[in-house]
């Protein structure tokens, strides 16, 4: 986690490594198997406590997941996420905005996705791209319609962090609880996985030549990131930087990370009404004696 008020300090964390003692081999066990242990007790538990969340229907979950190209997005949300019930889990994910999104203010097509209360939401990129992208490719903002007089360079930055923190406290207290993970790969493993879709016809379908064209700015994407986890992970919305070279490890931490968080909301079946108690009483010896 980045402690809110440091540095996010990426270039010193390990894109590989973990101190996570679960991962540690014992005798035989590889830490792979271990991790893949572990993420099928943390889907176990994610499927309990979804089914909390969704009985008591006072909070929401609303996991963010940001990462650079290749780093592991999609296959987290289905490894990890693999035995939650679809009924109470939507995934959303922001491609380039359309025409109707530029017409509103950039919180606007996310906060539109925000899951319901019982609900865990999955945002695959977010808000947060009008942090990242247009930060390294400034003459996206041309296309924004902002208004005249609109702050630029350094200051439009600081506002929209400001924005997105008092957005994200809005949201927890009013009962959302907010997961921001940012998968840190690094840029030998990105490349290896570029190739590996290169190399698989069964992968061409997730390649794209904007890939490539992104991966020049790798340097520049580790920049922003680095100012907008360090201005954004707050007390009650705290960045996750997860090493993200090894999938085994990535998995079971970002399990390990959401079950947690539904742990600390202590989450209680409803109580039932004595009157209620005495309907359910009821229908019971009713359809015992049919």
């Amino acid at each position: 986690m980045v402690r809110p008020g440091e540095p996010a300090s990426l270039a010193s964390r390990s894109t590989a490594g973990t101190k996570t003692r679960w991962l540690d081999p014992t005798g035989p066990t590889s830490q792979k198997e271990l991790a893949e242990r572990d993420l099928e007790s943390f889907r176990a538990e994610l499927a309990e406590a979804q089914e909390l969340l969704y009985a008591s229907k006072t909070y929401a979950l609303l996991v963010i997941l940001q990462a650079l190209d290749a780093a592991g997005k999609d296959g987290t949300i289905k490894h990890v996420m693999s035995g939650v019930n679809p009924q109470g889990c939507e995934v959303t994910s922001f491609k380039e905005p359309s025409s109707v999104e530029l017409d509103h203010d950039f919180l606007w097509r996310c906060s539109n996705e925000l899951p319901g209360r019982g609900r865990i939401g999955i945002f695959n990129r977010s808000y947060y791209e009008e942090l990242l992208v247009t930060r390294v490719h400034p003459e996206i903002l041309a296309n924004e319609n902002l208004p005249p007089g609109t702050a630029g360079g350094e200051k439009l930055w600081i506002q929209r962090y400001e924005d997105i923190n008092s957005f994200e406290r809005h949201l927890e207290r009013n009962g959302t609880r907010i997961v921001k993970v940012f998968l840190h790969v690094s840029k030998e493993e990105q490349k290896k996985r570029l190739l590996e879709r290169l190399a698989d016809p069964a992968k061409y379908y997730k390649f794209s030549a904007a890939d490539l064209a992104e991966r020049a700015y790798f340097g520049d994407y580790q920049a922003a990131y680095e100012a907008a986890i360090t201005a954004t992970s707050t007390p009650w919305s705290p960045w996750y930087v997860v090493p993200a070279d090894h999938k085994y490890a990535l998995r079971a931490l970002v399990g390990g990370i959401l079950t947690h968080t539904i742990e600390q909301l202590d989450l209680r079946l409803p109580e039932v009404s004595p009157g209620t108690r005495a309907e359910i009483d009821f229908a019971r010896q009713r359809l015992l004696a049919d």
